[in-house]
């Protein structure tokens, strides 16, 4: 796990000191070791970040060159079937000089060519230099894993291409993106593509690049998607447990190859539950599991987790967020370059620190709730499509948008406003942030001049998720895979967890496990009669204390609206002025007074809060 940057100019010889300047500003993600690799031509400047994991030597330091001098890689991850990878490679005749997956990945991308990314199992944000040989021109090929665990931004100019593992190292300050900024509002992340600053990209997840070095000119394509659902018709509920406890349980085993001390984050819910399950199958020594706990409030969980760790006879470790605040976001502030709204973001910086103190390494549960069926809003939507179908659906869609008159926070409104269209859509519509009636009210109109279909575009993204889908079940897991999943869950673990320098992987995203929960799981299997998650229940029953609840849903969550009241909502007002112009200051005061009389706009008001942090240390006005 590391952080990454590349400088490619067009003709002008690359700023050495601008780029380990940017460079440093990822040592949060690298402490141990840093690298910069100029090339001959000294147009192309590569610079690493270093948290060793797999070969503790200098033979994994990065830039890292090939033998032959024709390829350099900067990377960032881990592909965790190196050894297997290796194996092939050496009976082609490569040769290693170290123990990293670092210099099995350059060999792959030399006998396989891009095509090397299909026989990856990992995570992985890369960039190779390719001295080019022949017909073959000299480029620079990136590549990103195809959940979207680690991260890649880019910025190609006229005259250079930069690329870096946050925002933060991108020597770009040309202001907001009010596309992104629209996306932002309304999800609460910002997906695809898009990126806050203005001219700055993201690759998105699945997809590889090619920068041609002669005509300066970029080309991007997906290199894969998830399959089509298309189960067997009589699949038997035992017999899909098997296959899923089968690859489970290899996909811990690969993720647990590490030459630092490893542990799990254990939230006591099914998802991180059964990581612990299957990690204690891995070893006879006890599994490292780090928890937090919030006494007192109700969404403390700490007591399940417990349960799981004694069942496992884990050697546990658990954060008591004694008299937790608001202000715990002040020292998140500072890894802050683009926003996400997710309050458990809090949480998570808050137990990646705890175990950063333990291991270097920690497996977590994302990826489940979408492979499987685990979110409630899908049961809820398909009993309140069955309930409500005798209502017209003109109906519905007015009341939707009588629901949208009232102020933000009334108790019930986004529920009312997320039948818009359908109840099976309201993962589409029932945003906790700004819907369209609320961007309309906050967004000036100086941002609001674009089409109408701008101003919906972030539904329309969803929209068009929801879509791909062969029933409902389905349209609402591929939903939230290709959104919510890697533009907000991993890019939240990714910074809360990077910003100690702790490694996270996730074995629910073994590709083999959600290539087989989309093509082969029938969704009556994940979601039926109000159950949902039903195949990993039945794991549960296999693995799992008897006696632990698996009906919850919490994770590692906040009372946002708690904090927000007891500071009288004084962060907010703290981080507003840094907010872009075109957001009407009188709505955020409405926001507030809403907030103080009890009304629930935390999740607005840190939203704002985060954007205000990100403003702020970008320099933006």
């Amino acid at each position: 796990m590391c952080g990454i940057i590349g400088i490619i100019n067009n003709s002008e010889p690359v700023n050495q000191d601008l780029l380990e300047k940017q460079r440093d500003r990822l040592t949060h993600r690298g402490p141990d070791d840093s690298g910069v690799w100029i090339s001959p031509s000294g147009r192309v400047g590569l610079a690493h970040r270093r948290l060793s994991i797999i070969d503790l030597t200098p033979a994994g330091h990065q830039p890292m060159v090939s033998g032959d001098g024709l390829f350099t890689i900067v990377y960032n991850g881990e592909v965790y079937n190196f050894g297997e990878l290796r194996a092939d490679l050496e009976k082609l005749g490569f040769h290693f000089n170290g123990g990293s997956d670092s210099e099995v990945v350059l060999a792959a991308y030399r006998a396989w060519g891009e095509e090397c990314i299909n026989r990856f199992n990992g995570m992985f944000a890369l960039a190779i230099y390719d001295e080019g040989v022949g017909k073959r021109p000299p480029s620079v090929f990136l590549a990103r894993d195809r959940a979207g665990k680690k991260p890649l931004y880019y910025c190609h100019e006229n005259e250079r291409f930069q690329f870096a593992s946050e925002l933060k190292a991108i020597d770009s300050r040309s202001g907001v993106d009010p596309i992104a900024l629209n996306y932002y509002l309304a999800l609460g992340y910002i997906p695809g593509d898009h990126c806050l600053a203005a001219g700055v990209k993201k690759l998105p997840p699945a997809h590889a690049a090619r920068l041609d070095l002669n005509s300066f000119t970029l080309k991007i394509w997906r290199y894969w998607q998830l399959p089509e659902n298309d189960p067997d018709p009589h699949a038997n509920g035992e017999e899909l447990a098997d296959r899923v406890e089968t690859l489970l349980t290899d996909a811990v085993r690969l993720r647990m190859r590490s030459d630092v001390p490893l542990g799990v984050l254990l939230s006591g819910g099914l998802d991180s539950s059964l990581i612990v399950a299957a990690a204690a199958r891995q070893t006879n020594r006890p599994i490292k599991t780090f928890t937090i706990s919030l006494p007192g409030s109700k969404l403390d969980e700490s007591g399940y987790a417990r349960c799981v760790a004694d069942y496992f006879g884990t050697d546990h470790h658990v954060l008591e967020a004694n008299h937790p605040s608001i202000a715990i976001v002040d020292e998140l502030a500072p890894f802050v370059d683009e926003p996400i709204a997710d309050s458990s973001i809090l949480p998570t910086f808050m137990v990646s620190r705890l175990t950063r103190q333990h291991v270097t390494v920690a497996l977590g549960g994302d990826g489940g709730d979408e492979l499987f069926g685990g979110y409630p809003i899908y049961a809820t939507s398909i009993a309140d499509q069955t309930d409500l179908r005798w209502v017209p659906s003109k109906v519905l869609n007015m009341v939707a948008k009588l629901a949208e008159l009232l102020p933000a926070g009334i108790y019930g409104r986004n529920r009312l406003a997320s039948f818009r269209n359908s109840p099976l859509q309201q993962i589409i519509w029932g945003s906790p942030y700004f819907d369209t009636a609320l961007r309309n009210r906050i967004l000036n109109s100086a941002i609001l001049t674009e089409p109408e279909s701008k101003l919906f575009a972030p539904e329309l993204f969803l929209l068009d998720l929801f879509k791909r889908g062969k029933d409902p079940v389905d349209s609402m897991t591929r939903t939230h895979f290709g959104s919510v999943l890697s533009d907000d869950f991993l890019f939240k673990v990714d910074r809360a967890s990077m910003s100690h320098s702790l490694e996270m992987r996730t074995p629910f995203l073994d590709y083999r496990l959600i290539e087989f929960a989309f093509r082969a799981i029938p969704s009556r299997w994940k979601v039926s009669g109000g159950e949902t998650r039903r195949i990993q229940r039945i794991l549960a029953q296999r693995m799992l204390p008897p006696d632990l609840d698996t009906n919850r849903k919490q994770g590692f969550s906040i009372p946002m609206d708690v904090w927000l009241r007891a500071d009288n909502c004084n962060k907010v007002r703290e981080y507003a002025p840094y907010l872009p112009l075109c957001i009407e200051r009188k709505e955020i005061e409405n926001l507030i007074i809403g907030e103080m009389r009890g009304r629930a706009n935390g999740a607005r008001l840190f939203a704002l809060i985060m954007l205000g942090i990100a403003m702020k240390n970008n320099g933006w006005t």
